[in-house]
Parts: C-alpha cells; structure tokens; sequence
C-alpha cells in the first residue's frame, strides 16, 4: 500500500511539542477550557458545541448516569465480585446490556422519529403507520410506556424543557410529539413518552448522528457503574443476589 493509500485519521495527531485533538491544540485550546460534555461533542463531530448544544448534552448525560440496579448493574457487580482487581472488566459487562431492551431504545426511537420526518406522506400518516406495524408485530414502540412511571416519567418533561429553553426544540420533538399523539390513539389510552424517547429527540436535535447516539448512553453509563462498582466494594451486593438466586431458581430434569 502506497503512503497516498494509506488510511488517515482526522481526530488526533502529536508533535514532539504538542498533541492536537482535531483541529484544537490539547494543551492551549482544550485543558482547563472546556469542559467534558463540550469535549464529547467536539470530538464526535468535529465542532465546538454552542451553549445550547452543551446544554442539552449535559442534561442527557445527567439523566442516564445512574438507572438503579438493573441488569447492567447488576452484571457490573456480577464481574466485580469474581474479578475485583479489573474494574475496567466490570464497567465493559454493564456496558454490554446498553441493548435494545434497556436504554438502547434511544437510538430506536430517534430512528423512528427520521422516519417520521423524512416520511412524503406527512408526518401524521407515518406515525399512525408506525404505531400499526409495531402493534401487528406485537412489540412495544421504543421511546414510550414505562413500568414504574405511570401516567408519565417524571424526567421526559423536563428534557424536553431544557431543549425549548434553549431553542433547540425542533422538528424531531415535534415528531415525537405526533408520535405520542399516535401512539395514545392506537392503545386508546394514555402512554407516557419514557426518558428514552425524549433523549432520543433532543439528542438528534443537537446534531447527534444516528449510529452515534447509543454511543452517548454508554459514555453516561459507564460513569454511573464504576459508582456502582465502588459502592459494591464498600457494600456488597453481589454475592447477596447470587445467593437469592440459588434459593428461589428452581430445577426441572432436563
């Protein structure tokens, strides 16, 4: 392969002198002058955010932090207990259950909501539309019902607030909103938009592309174990819930 072949990189290089992330100079432009949600955009796409951007940003990356001992954590504590000198193997086992049954449907919403958008037809038919083929297919529509928060979740509203606060509110919470509208027409009653459904609006509102917004899941989350991994070394969790299961996991012959 010849040097003009060559792959290139465009997001970080070094001198004898400096390092550059992106276009920025690591230690005249971005130490000590920027803070780390800022940084997450800027070395995503490639720009410095507006205030707006980061602060929409930063109110996701507060939202799914922590989620309480759910499977993600659970599986942390899990790996913590059998391999407590490698917290960095227990943060990647919680990351790995960002799926498409928890936290995840960020991004299967926001994929909806281009739909939506981008939909010749107009976006009140294509929501409706949307509704059926999740209901024929008897799954649940991503970004919306919640098992705790009923009637709604207390934290869609105000990620939505913040994105109108800053005028960042757009086309894709205008899409969600049809969506709901919808998705309450086809259950004929009330279902809450979840966290994950307003993320997943804001998030493309601040110019998050698509293959990418899972991606701002998992960098919150990760945070949010490693307060987990600690606490499980402080208070131990883990071999609790081993146990449990033990006790109430039955057996049947094979």
């Amino acid at each position: 392969m010849s040097k003009q072949d060559a792959p290139t990189t465009g997001l970080c290089r070094h001198t004898n002198e400096a390092i550059f992330i992106r276009n920025a100079n690591l230690c005249d432009d971005l130490i000590g002058k920027i803070t780390f949600t800022e940084m997450i955009y800027f070395n995503l796409l490639g720009r410095r955010s507006s205030p707006a951007e980061t602060a929409v940003l930063n109110a996701v990356l507060v939202t799914i932090m922590e989620h309480g001992i759910t499977p993600s954590a659970i599986a942390a504590r899990m790996i913590a207990l059998s391999s407590p000198e490698a917290l960095q193997a227990a943060v990647a086992a919680g990351i790995l259950g960002v799926g498409s049954k928890f936290i995840g449907t960020i991004e299967d919403c926001a994929r909806l909501l281009a739909e939506i958008i981008e939909a010749p037809e107009g976006t009140g038919p294509r929501a409706a539309a949307i509704v059926q083929r999740y209901r024929e297919a008897k799954q649940l529509i991503p970004g919306f019902g919640h098992h705790l928060h009923r009637p709604d979740d207390p934290r869609s509203p105000v990620i939505l607030d913040v994105a109108r606060q800053n005028g960042v509110a757009g086309r894709y919470v205008d899409a969600l909103l049809v969506l709901a509208k919808a998705v309450d027409e086809g259950a004929g009653r009330h279902i809450t938009i979840n966290a994950t459904g307003a993320i997943g609006a804001v998030l493309s509102e601040i110019g998050i592309p698509l293959d990418s917004i899972r991606g701002i899941a998992v960098i919150s989350r990760a945070a949010g174990l490693v307060a987990h991994i600690q606490e499980e070394q402080e208070k131990p969790m883990a071999r609790f819930i081993w146990e449990l299961a033990e006790e109430r996991v039955g057996h049947t012959a094979g």
